[in-house]
């Protein structure tokens, strides 16, 4: 499989928040580009809608980092979420992209509605967060044709970064975006 370095979509979205990402962009972008590549590995039959669903959602995922300064962020990223899909006229997709970014850090596998396209963003943005050491089904080869080819750009020091500003605000809740278990009826 050919290692794709850009998603136009993306790119379309993401540049209307480089003003507030600010430094951390080309590690986030990276971020947004290496989970996708291992979106379509694992769904090579995916079609071009469920292709856009999760380039959407991977744009939204993590957002509030920064347009909420906040660690808890999976709800504001969401709402963010639908108000881009809302300003695009794309409404009956706003549940099925708010489950997958709202289950992105689910510690189980999800199996709740929309679980094909929430199940397969789980297992990437996992594969990219452990630097590959988690393979989820994604060959270790073409992890390390991914990582070769999309720098990290600083993005896990991000992540510590805001780690670090949770730690401080709330020491006992240090990981507040996790989830133990589906909050979604099966």
């Amino acid at each position: 499989m050919q290692v794709v370095t850009k998603y136009q979509l993306v790119d379309e979205i993401l540049e209307e928040y480089r003003s507030t990402i600010k430094g951390d962009f080309k590690g986030y972008r990276n971020h947004i580009t290496r989970m996708l590549n291992f979106c379509h590995y694992l769904m090579p039959d995916i079609s071009a809608e469920d292709s856009q669903k999760l380039q959407i959602a991977a744009v939204f995922h993590d957002i509030a980092l920064w347009t909420h300064n906040r660690v808890d962020y999976l709800v504001p990223s969401y709402q963010e979420c639908h108000l881009w899909l809302e300003s695009q006229g794309l409404n009956a997709w706003k549940e099925e992209i708010q489950v997958i970014i709202d289950m992105h850090h689910l510690i189980t596998e999800y199996k709740g509605p929309y679980a094909r396209l929430a199940e397969v963003f789980r297992k990437a943005d996992l594969i990219d967060f452990s630097l590959g050491l988690v393979k989820n089904g994604v060959s270790r080869l073409f992890i390390k044709q991914v990582r070769n080819t999309i720098p990290n750009s600083g993005f896990h020091k991000t992540l510590m970064r805001f780690t670090f500003m949770q730690i401080g605000r709330n020491p006992l809740k240090p990981f507040p975006m996790m989830r133990i278990q589906n909050i979604y009826k099966e």
